[in-house]
Order: structure tokens, then C-alpha cells, then sequence
């Protein structure tokens, strides 16, 4: 087994998608498959979408340790919620499910939380000391809250209620479009947002994640905080780097 080298398997509501990792560097080894997610996200049917990006990916390669991410809060390899996937998932082992459709050992893992370990490893939070937050902003928000590079899992911060409301109802990239709104009155929500994550945590770095953060230009410098805020390095790949570098990180 080459430490250095692992494969990331990020599995979203509308795609899966994965890609062997250069750990040491970040890039991708092969060529990164995507499938689309299987109507209805029911578990046995992602696990056989998996088994064949699997397959695809890993030409070539021998018995390289297997990181996956999951839209859900990961216990002890157990989905404990589901976000645009079945609710089968709820309190499922998956991680041994995974295993037993794959026929190897992998690492199971919350996506944002690969996402944060991804930017900590090979992106904007790489050597930052003191406390980072990645929020990735998409069809809800996601976080990853690390401290000096250590990853504290399952924050599920996009659920903060502000105002009466969770948090991803108003501040998701899904509400601008939703509703329509205008950088600057989506910036005002995230400016509630961030002011209450600064509150609660105290934190050293923002880092702003998912497909929005390539327009940060146009919301970033509206909002007014006394953290320093900055779009992630890694968008579409972050998962898969995470869940790999992961996979090393805690071998099965």
C-alpha cells in the first residue's frame, strides 16, 4: 500500500464522482469519473454507482486506501441524517455496507468535513494555525470546523437557527436563487450568518466553499466582519481529496 496515494469518492444528491490522489500534492492521478446519483438515493443503488466508478478509476492501481464522502452526519460509520437522499440512510451502517459492496476497507466521512480537511491539506487553510471554518454554500451550508489542522467533525452548522430560522433557509446560495435576490441582499444574510459564527467560535479564518465561491468577488467584499473570510482553493475536487487524505489519515 502506497501511503501516498489514495482514492476519494465524493457522493452528492445529483452526482457521484471520484478520482485517485496524489496525497503529497493534491492533484488528481486518473481521470475523475462522475456518474449521476441513481434516482430516489436509495443505499444499495449508490453503493453499485460507486462500485463502478471504483472499477474505472482504479486501473492500474492495487489495494489503495478508499475514502468516502457523504452528505450526512458520519457516527461511527453509521449515516445518523440524509440530505437529498433517502431517508433509508438514516441510522445505517454505511460504512460497513460500503464495504461489503466494495469488498474493501474504506474510510466513510461527512462531505463538508472532507471539503475542510481537503482546503487544510492542500488549500486555503493549509498551515493556518487557530481555529479555520469552511462553509460550503450550495443547496443548504455546510461546515467544517478545524483547529491548528484538526478536524472536529459533524458541526452541521448550517442548522444554526438566527432570526427564527435555520440558518441554510435564508443564507443558502439555494435561497438567493430561490427568491431571487441580489448579491447585496443575500450578503446581508450572510453577514447575519458569519457575525453569529464569529460569536459562537471566535475563529481565526473563513473560508467560503462550494460553486458560488467562484463569484466571491461579488459578495465577499460586501460583507463587513472582523474575520478574515476567503473563497476556498478546491470546488469540485475538494471531496474527493478530503475523503482520500482521510482514508490515510485513519486506515481500516
Amino acid at each position: 500500500m502506497n501511503a501516498t496515494t489514495a482514492i476519494g469518492i465524493d457522493i452528492g444528491g445529483t452526482g457521484i464522482k471520484g478520482a485517485v490522489v496524489d496525497l503529497t500534492t493534491g492533484e488528481l492521478l486518473s481521470e475523475r469519473v462522475k456518474l449521476a446519483t441513481p434516482h430516489g438515493g436509495r443505499p444499495d443503488d449508490i453503493v453499485e454507482t460507486t462500485r463502478e466508478i471504483l472499477a474505472k478509476v482504479s486501473q492500474g492501481y492495487s489495494a489503495l486506501p478508499i475514502g468516502v464522502c457523504f452528505p450526512a452526519v458520519i457516527k461511527n460509520g453509521h449515516t445518523m441524517s440524509a440530505a437529498n437522499v433517502s431517508e433509508k440512510w438514516i441510522g445505517l451502517a454505511a460504512e460497513e455496507l460500503f464495504e461489503k459492496g466494495l469488498g474493501r476497507p474504506i474510510h466513510f466521512v461527512n462531505d463538508a468535513d472532507a471539503a475542510g480537511y481537503a482546503e487544510a491539506q492542500f488549500g486555503a487553510a493549509r498551515g493556518e494555525p487557530g481555529v479555520v471554518l469552511l462553509t460550503t454554500l450550495g443547496t443548504g451550508i455546510g461546515s467544517a470546523l478545524l483547529n491548528d489542522g484538526v478536524l472536529v467533525p459533524n458541526t452541521e452548522l448550517g442548522h444554526l437557527e438566527i432570526d427564527g430560522h435555520d440558518a441554510e433557509s435564508r443564507a443558502a446560495y439555494s435561497a438567493k436563487e430561490r427568491e431571487d435576490l441580489s448579491w447585496e441582499k443575500w450578503a446581508h444574510r450572510l453577514q447575519a450568518y458569519y457575525t453569529t459564527l464569529e460569536r459562537l467560535f471566535s475563529p481565526d479564518l473563513f473560508i467560503v466553499g462550494g460553486g458560488v465561491s467562484k463569484s466571491y468577488q461579488e459578495f465577499l467584499p460586501l460583507l463587513k466582519l472582523q474575520t478574515r473570510i476567503i473563497p476556498a482553493v478546491h470546488r469540485n475536487n475538494a471531496g474527493i481529496l478530503g475523503s482520500a487524505a482521510l482514508a490515510v489519515k485513519f486506515p481500516r
